[in-house]
């Protein structure tokens, strides 16, 4: 069991101040913030400085891993434009608030200014963000992501939801290396800088469905997040992992096709682009098959007929078909090297 002091939220509690709270220090707690709550409601008096202060201490059950949303903190090991990019979404989004999200910036003083910027704790170790944090999210870089499991592998306790999206390394290796079952896999894309991610998640073995909500809850505030089982991931990395860049050149194609056709760069590019957020749009919001939407603005002896037919004799479909397969075919092989 945990108690927290609910002054320490508004950092007005002299025993805040002092850096310890009484009831954590007798309980062996050490100097641990953002304990979760209950309803039970107990009150103590301390005398600090010869002033007594009255404190609120509610207890919560630890055991079932559910911690109020008001109390939750996240700490991301990796201080990266990934880790920006979802560390922003939460805020912006209003799910948590910034002082409640914690990362380590090591040398690059650019990433510590970036993370100040808006509100988030920047600590000088990893070890500090493990520690302040209930859901610890491992956002570095494939290759260094085992290295960074191991070195915190004592302070990974099983009371702290942890999370990776390091793309290619699966959930046995994750649970192996931090010797805990409690993690979830999650495989985010580019577009999540925008607030227009898709993002897939697959659940570890002592993971529960209520820890999915709440990583569903995390990376929707920059998305939206499919579950799916981890031996679809290489599909997915395929799919939406590799997929932005696929429409990154059908958007500077369709461009290149305007200015052949004698409009401006500018404005190619711009008709480009937002032509291919409507169509992603019109697919997502009205559920009609990409194929029907088509049908409806392809006219009998038309322009866009016309053009739709050559892009089938240059095999256009096949080609974004072959493109998915190659793409997870790679994620495959590089997940077993």
């Amino acid at each position: 069991m945990m108690f927290y002091c609910s002054l320490h939220e508004r950092h007005d509690c002299i025993i805040f101040k002092a850096g310890l709270c009484i009831f954590c220090v007798l309980l062996g707690l050490g100097k641990r913030m953002g304990h979760v709550m209950c309803t039970c409601t107990l009150q103590h008096f301390v005398t600090f400085n010869l002033k007594p202060v009255a404190t609120q201490i509610r207890y919560f059950p630890m055991e079932k891993h559910q911690i109020p949303m008001e109390y939750l903190t996240v700490g991301f090991i990796g201080a990266g434009k990934m880790a920006e990019s979802i560390a922003r979404g939460i805020v912006a989004s209003g799910v948590l608030p910034p002082h409640h999200i914690s990362t380590a910036v090591h040398s690059n003083p650019d990433r510590h200014e970036v993370f100040q910027s808006f509100g988030v704790n920047v600590f000088s170790s990893n070890e500090e963000v493990v520690e302040e944090s209930d859901v610890v999210i491992f956002s570095v870089k494939p290759q260094v992501v085992k290295k960074a499991i191991t070195e915190l592998r004592s302070k990974l306790t099983k009371d702290k939801l942890l999370v990776s999206v390091a793309a290619g390394i699966t959930l046995k290796d994750l649970q192996e290396w931090s010797g805990q079952d409690r993690f979830i896999r999650v495989m985010p894309n580019t577009p999540a800088a925008v607030g227009e991610g898709a993002s897939v998640m697959s659940l570890g073995t002592a993971a529960s469905e209520e820890d999915g909500a709440l990583v569903a809850k995390l990376f929707g505030s920059v998305g939206k997040m499919f579950k799916a089982d981890e031996k679809m991931f290489d599909a997915v990395t395929g799919l939406s992992g590799s997929g932005p860049a696929y429409i990154f050149l059908a958007i500077e194609a369709l461009a290149d096709g305007g200015v052949a056709a004698g409009l401006p760069r500018e404005l190619a590019l711009g008709l480009a682009s937002q032509t291919v957020l409507g169509a992603a749009t019109m697919v997502s919001k009205t559920g009609k098959h990409p194929g029907v939407l088509k049908d409806d603005v392809t006219s009998p002896g038309g322009t866009t007929i016309a053009g739709v037919h050559e892009l089938e004799k240059g095999s256009f479909r096949a080609t974004l078909m072959n493109a998915v397969v190659a793409a997870a075919n790679r994620s495959r092989e590089l997940s077993q090297s």
